[in-house]
């Protein structure tokens, strides 16, 4: 536990001192830039905090029914393209501990044909998932992934198809712990539609309803070093919205199905979970 204090608060405290120099309007100061080779570069993120009843990642039920939450710090870098993002996942009950883990993401994000029908926003990132609690890095793993949207494509306002390639694999080559099966490809087709109802709170004109459905592929991948089969595992779809509550504060109710089709991944039929996320955007 006091790791992941000392961890958390390495990750949060530099963010939040970024946030509240945000407001501030003296523009010749900006203490908000950082200093990179002697040029001011714009730095801006969000913190986030988030209560998941059930800890569901691509599929797998990680803590087997049990609640979660995730911490996420993210930071991007002006008008570059560039984040990182720092993750991490810990469970509300006793008895895993060794599948918390801590997600390094390093990204890259752009678009192309901006304007045109075949508008393409896209994002080409790094991943590093880490385990602290196991007495060695062996079960460490890395992801590379790939993940475009088409925002204009349907021509349909708020409606957004996407789709996510991912690779993972062990983080050291000839680990004891971690086999074969911690290799191999995600596939991932999403769709989401936003759309604007009458504001739920008399300071919010505009309330955003985000619906959001996912189809993955697993080629036989698992990081739970489990046998795993080559095919459609799972389907997902929920809501969210935002609650904006000021001073760069929002919260984040969330409620989410999972239709599961491949029982290597989960021996559960469906599973249901709602999450409830705040974030301080800076």
């Amino acid at each position: 536990m006091k790791k992941w204090m000392t961890l958390g608060l390495m990750v949060l405290l530099p963010a939040l001192a970024l946030a509240q120099t945000t407001g501030k309007k003296d523009v010749a100061s900006r203490p908000n830039d950082l200093e990179i080779l002697g040029y001011g570069l714009d730095v801006h993120g969000f913190v986030d905090l988030a209560y998941q009843s059930r800890y569901i990642w691509r599929g797998f039920d990680v803590y087997n029914d049990d609640s979660a939450m995730q911490m996420t710090a993210n930071v991007e870098f002006a008008d570059t393209g560039f984040g990182l993002a720092v993750s991490a996942h810990r469970a509300n009950q006793s008895g895993y501990e060794l599948w918390e883990r801590w997600d390094y993401n390093l990204y890259y994000q752009n678009a192309l044909f901006k304007g045109e029908p075949i508008e393409t926003h896209y994002r080409l990132g790094w991943v590093y998932y880490n385990y602290p609690e196991w007495p060695a890095e062996s079960w460490d793993l890395q992801e590379l992934h790939a993940v475009v949207s088409m925002p204009k494509i349907t021509n349909v306002k708020g409606l957004v198809p996407s789709y996510a390639l991912v690779k993972l694999y062990p983080a050291h080559g000839g680990s004891p712990y971690v086999g074969d099966n911690a290799s191999g490809f995600f596939h991932i087709l999403m769709l989401d539609y936003t759309f604007p109802i009458r504001g739920l709170l008399p300071t919010m004109p505009e309330q955003v309803i985000k619906l959001h459905s996912e189809l993955v592929y697993n080629d036989g991948v698992s990081p739970m070093n489990t046998d795993v089969d080559h095919d459609w595992s799972d389907a997902v779809i929920g809501v969210s919205t935002d609650f904006d509550l000021g001073y760069g504060i929002t919260l984040t109710p969330g409620l989410y199905h999972q239709f599961t089709m491949d029982k290597s991944v989960n021996p559960d039929d469906s599973e249901t979970w709602f999450t409830v996320g705040a974030r301080l955007t800076f």
